[in-house]
């Protein structure tokens, strides 16, 4: 699988850059999340981004959370997000955080009011708003704008020091209200809120806002190249701005490119967010949910993920990408990792009417489909399970697994024939009856006699019970922009079923996945106490892979 980013416009920019230093420049990049959630799978294509690009150009490459908002920021998803990107294959050079430079952040405030750039703003957030103008437009400027800078500075320091309330005041960068981009118009860079932080505490009651705190940030850690999605296209002149009016010597250059968008898949923190608080799902690492972690808990590799975000590529403009190129990518690599077991939803019994009671024998199968994945022993006996859906009263055209005077070859076993079924009173088949064919048996001489139908199964006197959870996606197959998600929940996004196991899986840990033949790769859940519970992590068919051959 391709570990290494292709060739794309950010390299070529990275490599202009190295070219026109002479090679001098030692590129550093930042993957600068907000703590204030889990990473999904968006920000895994950011990840390997920032940190592919480090690696090509031995660089290095700062974890740093993105820590100026003290309302809805924690250290527990400090913890989740450093796991996860360990966990994706990344170690970074360095784990920082934008609330240790507060103290800077707000020195270079000072400069900038010195410098006549910022003032103190007493209008309230409605006044602003409304004083911004529109796209056709200018905006109207602050009474407040031309304050001196003695009185900025005293307001400044009388802020940070709590002799205002909350919205009294805020300091606005001064640029050009007649600016054809709204983001100039004089913004906000410092607002004061009486919040404790999970950082700093009670050390500060103001707090510099996203677009005056990154490039400080990203300067503070001598970034070279800052990468962020196309949202923030529209705010990089004024990312330029502060870069060249604040008294911090490195230049960093931002550059934007497309964020992942994917077929029936959250890709909104927010929502993901109120998903976990309206308990719609069993948390942030609910194996239904688009996070690293969910992703994680439900199987998916991050050899797997890292092969996904190599193949979409990177790219200049918004596109979808299709989910199932995703599972494909998944089921390409788990095809190479995992065992073949066999697992029996819905079952109902099978009894070999003609195979001698009491007597049971160990067979012999293939772990996977090359010499290498070994061979195991399985016990076979008189009364077996299998699944319900493999036999039908009545079946179309073309069905070949049981029915009455129907035959299958029971893999790596015999050939056996239906004579009949027992029934429940609510007429619910219970069992089904065969007769078996002793000359059959798989790897014996007569295993060559051929049946158009394999069904796998589990000895009923020698299994583990076991839970399977069936995971779809959140959103139903609707696409357009006026849905809103809660219009698209996939009411059929878990469906939880019980079945057996082969004996030889009552080992199996936590974490563990395997290939359950003619059923899905599965993925043993953490929630296994009374009994094993195991994820499907995709199912075995490729949508993706028939078509685009």
């Amino acid at each position: 699988m391709a570990e290494e980013l292709r060739k794309n416009f950010i390299q070529e920019i990275v490599e202009n850059d190295i070219a026109e230093s002479d090679g001098k420049i030692n590129i550093v990049t930042r993957f600068p999340p907000e703590p204030n959630g889990y990473l999904h799978i968006g920000h895994a294509k950011a990840i390997c981004v920032d940190f592919g690009i480090a690696k090509k150009y031995g660089g290095k490459c700062n974890l740093r959370m993105d820590d100026t908002n003290p309302a809805k920021e924690d250290n527990f998803f400090v913890e989740a997000i450093t796991r996860d990107v360990r966990w994706l294959g990344f170690e970074p050079d360095e784990l920082c955080f934008a609330a240790d430079y507060f103290e800077e952040m707000y020195a270079q405030a000072v400069v900038l009011i010195k410098k006549g750039l910022a003032f103190v703003c007493d209008m309230t957030a409605d006044e602003i708003k409304e004083s911004r103008g529109t796209l056709t437009e200018p905006g109207k400027e602050s009474p407040y704008r031309n304050r001196t800078v003695e009185e900025n500075l005293d307001l400044f320091a009388k802020m940070r020091a709590g002799e205002f309330a909350d919205g009294a005041k805020v300091l606005r960068a001064k640029i050009d209200m007649a600016s054809p981009n709204i983001n100039m118009r004089d913004p906000i860079i410092y607002r004061i809120l009486r919040m404790e932080h999970y950082r700093t505490g009670n050390d500060w009651c103001i707090y510099p806002m996203y677009d005056y705190a990154h490039p400080i940030e990203d300067m503070i850690e001598n970034v070279t190249h800052s990468i962020c999605t196309l949202e923030f296209e529209d705010h990089r002149p004024l990312y330029d701005w502060v870069v060249a009016n604040v008294d911090i010597d490195a230049k960093p250059r931002q550059i934007e490119f497309a964020r992942l968008n994917m077929t029936r898949t959250i890709m909104s923190k927010r929502y993901l967010k109120k998903l976990v608080d309206e308990q719609s799902v069993s948390g942030w690492d609910d194996p239904r949910m688009p996070t690293i972690a969910g992703l994680r808990r439900r199987g998916y590799t991050p050899e797997a993920i890292r092969d996904f975000c190599d193949r979409i590529g990177v790219a200049k403009s918004n596109s979808v990408v299709e989910a199932a190129l995703l599972e494909h990518c998944v089921r390409e690599d788990l095809a190479a990792k995992t065992q073949r077991k066999m697992a029996v939803m819905d079952p109902i019994k099978l009894i070999i009417d003609n195979y001698p009671e009491g007597q049971s024998e160990l067979l012999k199968t293939e772990n996977g489909s090359d010499e290498e994945a070994g061979s195991r022993q399985i016990s076979f006996s008189r009364e077996l399970y299998i699944q319900s859906e493999d036999f039908m009263i009545d079946p179309p055209k073309k069905f070949f697994r049981l029915f009455v005077g129907g035959e299958v070859r029971l893999k790596s076993a015999y050939i056996v024939k239906c004579t009949g079924y027992d029934v429940d009173e609510a007429g619910n088949v219970v069992a089904v009856h065969c007769e078996y064919d002793p000359e059959t048996k798989s790897g014996g001489s007569g295993a060559d006699r051929k049946v158009k139908g394999t069904l796998h199964w589990v000895d009923a006197n020698n299994c583990v019970e076991a839970e399977f959870r069936l995971y779809d996606y959140l959103l139903d197959e609707r696409e357009g922009e006026g849905l809103d998600f809660a219009e698209r929940v996939n009411p059929t996004s878990l469906i939880v079923k019980k079945g057996y196991l082969e004996k030889s899986l009552e080992d199996a840990c936590v974490g563990d996945s395997y290939q359950f033949i003619r059923v899905g790769y599965f993925r043993k859940d953490e929630d296994s106490a009374s009994i094993p519970v195991f994820n499907r992590i995709v199912g075995l068919r490729d949508t993706w892979a028939k078509v685009n051959k």
